[in-house]
């Protein structure tokens, strides 16, 4: 079980001082400071790096803390729904119609300044009027399964939500229930960080990183090899709504994606 207070990442070929504080979420400045940097282009793998936890996190609107992370006051995730466009849409008009502006849109769908919307393509828009939305999937009956439930997922979901601002999901389960691996892979990171408490974040082949958010106690180290389906931690209570959730997000290449579409080891079904 990790001892340590900070959060460390174990620098990974390709890592750069840019693309972590991206990653992280605090500034070059910050990260280079907290690690006596003073030439970013001379950062060599393995190297530990110290995350420092004195951003502000102003570039994020979602905090999520979970209980054993003291005096929390951010508010709890908004869920989005799945919107299919039509003929024309554009994202500026479903951005305008759904009162968010179009940066938000792109955020919460991890699209570029220059994606380009097709008919039929469906995106993520905030849970409120939206005639045509489809709301997620209610969770499936003890015979029945189906949608984003019917997947593997690091616990057993009770409920899934997305987050609003990020490409990330929260799911709900049983306060100390076992945190798996859903890959194989190396722990990067471990450790407390400001907006989601305790997190473990794995690395695997082809790019991708899978964070796993609101653990009770972690039960990895950084520079573990993980095995899918290994215990990384117990899951905890998030102290904004009081239940046990788990902040699951999976990046490549830096950049977010849905974690329903995340590779999983084998295949993606629980069955």
């Amino acid at each position: 079980m990790l001892a340590a207070d900070d959060l460390i990442h174990v620098v990974g070929r390709g890592d750069t001082i840019y693309s972590l504080s991206r990653f992280y979420q605090v500034t070059a400045d910050e990260l280079m400071r907290a690690n006596g940097i003073t030439d970013p282009s001379k950062l060599s793998v393995g190297k530990r790096l110290i995350i420092p936890a004195s951003g502000d996190g102003s570039s994020n609107d979602v905090a999520v803390i979970p209980a054993s992370s003291a005096n929390a006051t951010a508010p709890a995730p908004q869920t989005l729904v799945n919107y299919r466009a039509v003929r024309g849409d554009t994202l500026f008009s479903i951005a305008r119609t759904n009162e968010i502006t179009l940066q938000r849109l792109l955020e919460i769908n991890g699209f570029s300044s220059n994606h380009v919307l097709k008919v039929g393509d469906v995106i993520k828009v905030p849970g409120r009027n939206t005639p045509t939305a489809v709301t997620p999937p209610s969770p499936p009956s003890n015979n029945s399964a189906g949608g984003i439930y019917a997947l593997r997922w690091p616990i057993t979901p009770k409920d899934i939500a997305y987050m609003t601002g990020q490409m990330g999901v929260v799911v709900e389960g049983e306060q100390f229930e076992i945190v798996r691996s859903l890959t194989q892979g190396k722990v990067v990171s471990a450790g407390p960080w400001r907006k989601f408490g305790r997190v473990v974040i794995v690395e695997t082949a082809g790019g991708y990183y899978y964070m796993y958010g609101g653990c009770e106690t972690i039960t990895v180290n950084v520079g573990d090899r993980i095995t899918p389906g290994m215990e990384v931690g117990r899951l905890g209570v998030n102290a904004v709504s009081a239940k046990p959730q788990l902040f699951f997000m999976v990046f490549r290449n830096d950049t977010p994606m849905d974690p329903a579409l995340a590779p999983r080891a084998g295949n993606n079904s629980r069955t």
